[in-house]
């Protein structure tokens, strides 16, 4: 079955960097976007950054744009996002995402806290 597990996530301070991993199983990853979503307390999941299947085209939210990179290694069947400059109000927890052969797949989430 289709599985989507995040990885990276953990406390970090304002301005610094983390590397969040999705790895995936159950169906062919070089074939589908995947896509990185976030949900901080009190707030809707929203779109972080989308990275296509082979790579040739990445969407990022204005509000990370400059600071966040997603990539992914389809060799490896992951998708990464390195976070950096972070700020208090990236905290949240992670998600990704993809649709394949026509549903929609979430990881169980990975938390992502900046405090000082």
């Amino acid at each position: 079955q289709v599985q989507l597990v995040e990885s990276g996530g953990g406390l970090v301070q304002p301005g610094g960097s983390l590397r969040l991993s999705c790895a995936a199983s159950g169906f062919t990853f070089s074939n589908f976007p995947v896509s990185w979503y976030r949900q901080a307390p009190g707030k809707e999941r929203e779109l972080v950054a989308r990275i296509s299947n082979n790579r040739d085209s990445t969407y990022y939210a204005d509000s990370v744009k400059g600071r966040f990179t997603i990539s992914r290694d389809n060799a490896k069947n992951t998708v990464y996002l390195q976070m950096s400059s972070l700020k208090l109000e990236d905290t949240a927890v992670y998600y990704c995402k993809t649709i394949a052969y026509g549903l929609q797949y979430w990881g169980q989430g990975t938390q992502v806290t900046v405090s000082s």
